[in-house]
């Protein structure tokens, strides 16, 4: 039976390019909830492309993001959001009632090298574990 419309916790993941941390926070989140969770990524001044060093960070634990494109943040976005997440890069969110907000405080790889890229990317996985646990564990499977 179909999932019904509604029932698939929204994530929105906020950052001022778009082309590192919520990249790259997007890529986890979909790497490791799957289906369970539906994902977007904006920011409200869109870089060109993906921060190359957060490509890198990502290629080395087997998640491509080069596809990835920064995108415009819209109010529809955040509208059909559950959760919107800034990324510490002084981003608003337009507020919506029920809609939970964070603010996640990372570094900001724009001009680093992979070397500085990597804790980043390490901390944002752990952050999206948790994220994870709350909105959407996984269903209880047995072991072998």
């Amino acid at each position: 039976m179909p999932e019904s419309p509604g029932t698939k916790p929204s994530v929105l993941f906020v950052c001022v390019h778009n082309a590192g941390r919520s990249q790259m926070a997007a890529a986890w989140l979909t790497h490791l909830a799957g289906d369970r969770v539906e994902v977007r990524s904006a920011g409200s001044n869109p870089g060109d492309q993906v921060n190359p060093a957060a490509v890198e960070a990502m290629a080395e634990v087997g998640i491509d993001i080069s596809a990835e494109v920064p995108k415009i943040l819209t109010v529809d976005a955040v509208r059909e959001s559950d959760v919107c997440i800034t990324m510490g890069c002084g981003d608003t969110c337009p507020v919506f009632p029920g809609k939970r907000y964070l603010d996640w405080k990372l570094d900001d790889p724009a001009g680093q090298g992979v070397e500085a890229v990597r804790p980043i990317r390490d901390e944002i996985r752990t952050l999206v574990e948790g994220l994870i646990a709350e909105i959407a564990p996984a269903k209880p499977e047995a072991t072998a």
